[in-house]
């Protein structure tokens, strides 16, 4: 099953829009994650055009996105468990934090930093379980590029991609 991962994308905002190298992506998708941050539900609206959705709502969406979509959420994929939150918290310790945080994940999704990161524990079967921010395919902040991710999820194993669109 073929993920597409973003977060941030904080539209409408003036001439800003997904990338076209993005929305293919996200078409091409079996199923499209969003890690919250979406600002208004027009652009969840857009998003749901495209393909599935599964999201979590963030710190700016609107009442209605709020509404429409929980704070964290376990989203079960072709025998994985990936967990979504939008805030995932300081970097020292977010791993572990997060392991703690969603017993049973094999990995968790999440946005609000603008700062791409996939990171995986060491290890056995702990091992399996990763963190995952695609960064944002809109808003870069002082990252050098917009960026998006990709995953491969297939008998339980989650394979993560970072994917630059400029």
């Amino acid at each position: 099953m073929l993920l597409a991962i973003i977060s941030d994308t904080h539209l409408p905002r003036g001439p800003r829009q997904i990338p076209a190298a993005c929305v293919e992506r996200l078409e091409a998708a079996d199923l499209i994650l969003h890690a919250g941050d979406f600002s208004a539900v027009t652009v969840l609206q857009a998003l749901e055009s495209l393909g599935p959705v599964a999201g979590v709502h963030g710190n700016v969406d609107d009442h209605e996105v709020r509404r429409r979509l929980p704070e964290r959420r376990i989203v079960e994929v072709d025998g994985a468990r990936i967990a979504m939150v939008h805030d995932a918290g300081p970097a020292a310790g977010r791993l572990e934090r997060m392991r703690r945080r969603f017993p049973g994940a094999d990995a968790v999704v999440f946005g609000h930093s603008h700062v791409p990161l996939h990171q995986k524990a060491a290890g056995g079967r702990r091992g399996r379980f990763q963190i995952f921010n695609p960064g944002s395919p809109t808003d870069r902040r002082l990252q050098p590029q917009h960026t998006m991710g990709v995953a491969r999820v297939r008998d339980g194993r989650v394979e993560f991609e970072l994917v630059a669109l400029d």
